[in-house]
């Protein structure tokens, strides 16, 4: 078994029917609520409490629950945002079509240019408003519940061009998760369905 399930990754080559406002809805329900979510957020919220990012929500574990709800509120809203209520209204394709294909360097690229490149409904490409756009409002409404300093304009820019750093870096591991996926958990799953040797 896998540990971190794809719920929008595609084959590049794949043709695939439109996904209905429905389907992103859950989509994104299964993005913000499946277990590697919760896992991913706590991995961060960590991080955010180590570096101190936000001194007011201070240490010990009040404040890692403090780092840990926030984060858990921002992944959702810019799920929501940029992969179901924007793609709804601009008819985007909010799923990842893996490259698959090529070298390190070439496949890392690709996932990037995902950032600013996506697909419309019937498969044409388009600007990705809803990635870019999305991330953008979902940095601005986080920033309401967040301490007033982080509601200044310059610390909502540098937000909102980490979230889309983050989702780069995302879409690169969505890219790649097959082949991690192969060498490591494929084996160690191949090695476990063979039988023992009789003594």
């Amino acid at each position: 078994m896998g540990i971190q399930p794809n719920f929008q990754a595609v084959s590049a080559g794949a043709v695939l029917p439109p996904l209905s406002v429905k389907q992103k809805f859950w989509l994104a329900t299964q993005g913000s609520f499946d277990y590697s979510s919760f896992i991913s957020v706590g991995i961060q919220a960590g991080v955010e409490q180590a570096t101190k990012t936000y001194p007011e929500f201070r240490q010990g574990a009040v404040g890692y629950g403090r780092y840990y709800w926030h984060t858990l509120a921002d992944s959702g809203i810019e799920n929501y945002l940029a992969g179901a209520i924007l793609p709804a209204m601009t008819h985007e394709d909010p799923r990842y079509y893996t490259l698959y294909r090529g070298g390190f360097f070439r496949r890392t690229n690709y996932a990037f240019s995902r950032l600013w490149i996506t697909k419309k409904d019937r498969g044409s490409r388009t600007f990705n408003f809803s990635e870019i756009f999305g991330s953008g409002v979902a940095t601005e409404i986080s920033s309401r519940y967040y301490p007033p300093r982080e509601r200044e304009a310059s610390e909502i820019l540098e937000r909102w061009a980490s979230q889309v750093l983050n989702d780069g870096v995302g879409n690169v591991f969505t890219e790649f998760w097959p082949d991690i996926h192969k060498k490591f958990f494929h084996r160690h799953e191949a090695t476990r369905a063979q039988p023992h040797e009789s003594r």
